[in-house]
């Protein structure tokens, strides 16, 4: 492939008498954190929905991996190797935190129900690989010595990490997430930076959605800008920072402070 990993093209959406976005265009280049920032209501979750299938296009086109994917229903965008993370952390209450990374990984098994019933050796020898998978992204996300706990009783920070766990043990080539910071305190934070830019080092892509500046700036190698709709500016960190239309729309008397 020598295009982008995913292109958005003239995308529109309307919602009722509303336009929620309005021919926005922007790409992803492959092993990159690309970051999606704006006001509240700019647009950012809608074109995630849009782009991860869970809302259809009024009009424009999403091509991943050189394929058009609009309007494909969301487990056959997530097979193609897209998957998301919702500002709404979710995990499975009442099992543990392998347990769950577990099922986030029910994609990747192939032995058939005969082989789960009998215990066949082809369906040990896939436990046993599964599991070893998802301990090892357990270990990727800071959370293998949680590994039996019941996932319930995390710190808020520590379910955080496990969202993007779940979204992440797959191996998704792109990866989009959605807020990840939201709520965190700042070590969390920088434990939570410091954990997709490792997942990006594995060969993830990342596409960004959060309202926390210094952290945007500190790892995005490019950011693309909406306001109302629109996309208003798209660059590098520092040029966004200095943009005065940015400033105006969205950064104000904080752009020195996404500077820190």
């Amino acid at each position: 492939m020598t295009g982008p990993l995913l292109t958005v093209e003239n995308l529109a959406v309307h919602i009722g008498g509303l336009v929620a976005i309005a021919d926005a265009s922007f790409a992803v280049p492959e092993g990159q954190v690309i970051s999606l920032i704006g006001p509240n209501g700019a647009g950012k979750t809608t074109a995630f929905n849009v782009i991860t299938g869970y809302m259809r296009p009024t009009a424009g086109r999403i091509r991943f991996d050189g394929q058009d994917i609009t309007g494909l229903a969301p487990d056959r965008i997530a097979q193609r190797g897209l998957v998301r993370s919702f500002q709404r952390t979710s995990v499975f209450a009442g099992c543990t935190v392998l347990e769950n990374a577990l099922m986030a990984l029910h994609r990747r098994g192939e032995a058939g129900l005969l082989d789960t019933l009998l215990r066949t050796p082809r369906q040990r020898r896939e436990e046993a690989r599964l599991r070893e998978e998802a301990r090892a992204m357990l270990e990727v996300t800071g959370l293998a010595a949680r590994a039996d706990t019941p996932a319930e009783v995390l710190a808020y920070g520590e379910q955080r990490r496990l969202g993007i766990a779940l979204a992440a043990i797959a191996a998704p080539r792109l990866l989009l997430l959605d807020e990840p910071a939201a709520g965190l305190n700042p070590s969390e934070t920088a434990d939570c930076m410091a954990l997709i830019l490792r997942l990006r080092d594995r060969g993830m892509t990342v596409l960004l959605v959060e309202h926390d500046m210094p952290m945007v700036m500190r790892i995005s190698d490019r950011i693309v800008v909406l306001n109302q709709g629109r996309i208003i500016a798209s660059g590098a960190p520092a040029e966004i920072r200095a943009n005065p239309e940015v400033i105006r729309a969205y950064l104000g008397s904080g752009a020195a402070h996404a500077a820190a």
